[in-house]
């Protein structure tokens, strides 16, 4: 199974894919299935999600890559790889490189979380810095295959890649052979196209529902205009979505096999995000709890079985736990207030205990006695609280207020 530059376009079929899921026997994971109480009983039908945040790598990248550089010539190989990513397909070509004894260089950009830059090198791949952004890191990357003669692998644009991440569909139809609608994430297509060749080929019933980010969602424009276009600044958390144009291969590909592309806000993605950790223990990037956040959002919308691709897992603890505490915010668990108090011993801790009678959880304090605006014998507290929910928020305020403290909106 090898395509070369000039056939970049060729249509993608399920011989490809079951070609690929043999390349792929012991280099990539069969996923595990794991069902979703939660989301079942909101979908009214069973719903699992599919772990490729479990796959080799955190992410379902490794399968595309390891089949576009098992495709190359000899004096291909020889020369070596190159891509270009903030991430998960770095992770992929560097591991699916060391597997096949090639030489990877990944371009990442200067910004990248240090856990995925050290993570890419473990793997094999040297680890070259280079721009802010990612459109930046591909043009680098793809100047030092024209300098070098290094074969660019591309993250989706490649009929190699697509087959590769067909494989995640026909490992769907073998553990949930009952599966109706199949919901996953989009950013160059290149997973959705795969995963809709291989089913569509077989179940032509099953209904697939594309999911991108809000500031991220290059498909609806593109298929409303029949071409693949551009957005400008896309901008999500979800970097693993984050694409600003859709791949022209998968682009064919979703156009025609794809019933629906779908998007959410970044509200949704975090609170998508914080419930598969509760949950479902599963840590998940923003971009692999998309298809979770659609199912949230509109759940009577989906027929059931439904399988949410949980596509990468691969999230930086910084941004963790800054999307968490967002997603807390989402739910209205999470609660930031400021009010005015008379500035006297024991004023702070006589505030905590009103706190503590209605069983909020102080997580900071901030106490100002300088600002010009206070009174002489004012001072100002900010507080960030953990809550039970939007009700629990209403019966904190109305505490406050009933104790006498000015709570300043």
């Amino acid at each position: 199974m090898s395509y070369r530059p000039a056939d970049s376009l060729r249509a993608v079929t399920l011989d490809d894919v079951r070609g690929a899921q043999k390349m792929l026997s012991g280099v990539a994971r069969m996923t595990a299935m794991e069902g979703s109480r939660h989301l079942s009983q909101l979908v009214g039908a069973p719903v699992h999600f599919k772990c490729e945040n479990l796959q080799r790598t955190g992410s379902f990248k490794l399968r595309g890559a390891y089949v576009r550089i098992s495709g190359l010539l000899p004096e291909e190989r020889a020369a070596g790889v190159v891509a270009a990513s903030a991430g998960n397909h770095a992770q992929g070509v560097a591991l699916a490189s060391s597997l096949l004894g090639v030489r990877s260089t990944v371009f990442m950009p200067q910004g990248a979380p240090l856990p995925k830059i050290s993570a890419t090198r473990e793997y094999g791949a040297e680890v070259r810095l280079h721009g802010q952004v990612v459109d930046e890191t591909l043009a680098a990357a793809q100047e030092y295959a024209l300098e070098t003669g290094a074969v660019f692998i591309h993250p989706f644009d490649h009929p190699d890649v697509i087959a590769g991440q067909g494989t995640v569909g026909l490992e769907i139809l073998e553990q949930c052979p009952e599966v109706r609608t199949i919901v996953v994430g989009v950013g160059g297509g290149g997973l959705a196209a795969g995963i809709a060749v291989a089913v569509k080929a077989l179940r032509p019933d099953v209904r697939i529902v594309g999911v991108q980010a809000v500031g991220a969602a290059a498909y609806p424009p593109s298929l409303a205009a029949g071409r693949p276009v551009s957005i400008r600044n896309p901008a999500t958390m979800a970097d693993g979505i984050k694409v600003g144009r859709p791949g022209d291969v998968p682009f064919a590909l979703v156009g025609d096999l794809v019933d629906e592309v779908r998007t959410v806000t970044e509200d949704e993605l975090s609170t998508a995000l914080l419930l598969c950790l509760e949950r479902a223990k599963l840590v998940v990037e923003p971009a692999g709890a998309s298809p979770v956040a659609a199912l949230l959002s509109r759940p009577e919308s989906f027929d059931g079985p439904v399988v949410a691709v949980l596509s990468g897992g691969n999230v930086d603890p910084v941004l963790m736990e800054r999307v968490l505490r967002h997603g807390m915010a989402a739910q209205g668990r999470y609660l930031a207030v400021r009010l005015r108090l008379t500035d006297r011993p024991g004023a702070l801790a006589t505030l905590l205990g009103v706190l503590t009678l209605v069983d909020a959880n102080v997580l900071d304090v901030g106490h100002v006695r300088t600002d010009p605006r206070l009174g002489l014998t004012e001072a100002e507290v900010e507080l960030h609280l953990e809550t039970k929910g939007p009700m629990h928020c209403a019966e904190v305020g109305r505490a406050l207020r009933e104790s006498g403290y000015t709570v300043i909106d």
